[in-house]
């Protein structure tokens, strides 16, 4: 059995597995980007990865809009910064004071900016294992933009996902269609630095966790 064999029966080289565990460990939240341009073929190499990504029913309910215009732009930066200073006047002490520190979003920087959200109304996929778990559409986006974020890092572009917003705003601002639940405000560009280590951890916000198994009663 030759290599291409072994890889379809699920056994992947030693090698592979190492650079998957190191593509996972890179795969940051970026919020400083150089303001270098992204190639059109790279990023649409990346966003092809999305349609590898499994979804409820085959349902696909991921729907991207691209933010290019100023205006936009403009509109999601105000929406973030209101958010944003909304989010500080909840901490107090010193704790306010590490929050307000903190660079939450690229948006000023990054070249690529997408608000990628689900069709909740979605015909396709008949409904199938969505009726008694709506969510799972959104779920299935989430997976699709993890696929996307790997893809961008093993291209060298690191992603930024933006969550201080207010997203009723956010979809009146680029005008979404009724039916569309925003799922994130992403940054993407080439990041300033790489690390394995999540910022809000170097800055003191948080220390992660070892995932914990539970069994079951």
């Amino acid at each position: 059995m030759g290599p291409e064999e072994d890889i379809l029966s699920g056994a992947f080289p030693d090698g592979f597995r190492t650079q998957l565990d190191l593509l996972m460990r890179l795969r940051r939240d970026v919020r400083r980007f150089r303001r270098d341009p992204v190639d059109e073929a790279v990023l649409t190499r990346c966003l092809n990865a999305i349609q590898h990504a499994p979804s409820v029913g085959l349902s696909e309910p991921w729907r991207i809009l691209r933010i290019n215009s100023d205006a936009a732009r403009d509109a999601a930066l105000k929406n973030f910064e209101q958010a944003n200073a909304a989010a500080l006047a909840g901490y107090s002490g010193d704790q306010a004071e590490l929050y307000a520190n903190l660079k939450l979003s690229g948006m000023r920087e990054a070249p690529v900016q997408l608000a990628i959200y689900c069709d909740d109304e979605t015909a396709q996929g008949h409904g199938l294992g969505a009726a008694t778990m709506p969510e799972m559409r959104r779920y299935s986006v989430v997976a699709a933009i993890t696929l996307f974020w790997l893809s961008l890092r093993a291209e060298g572009l690191g992603l930024g996902w933006v969550s201080v917003l207010d997203p009723d705003q956010l979809n009146r601002d680029l005008a979404a269609p009724d039916g569309w639940q925003l799922i994130g405000y992403f940054c993407i560009g080439t990041p300033e630095a790489t690390s394995d280590t999540p910022e809000l951890e170097s800055k003191g916000w948080e220390s992660r966790q070892h995932a914990l198994l539970i069994e079951a009663r």
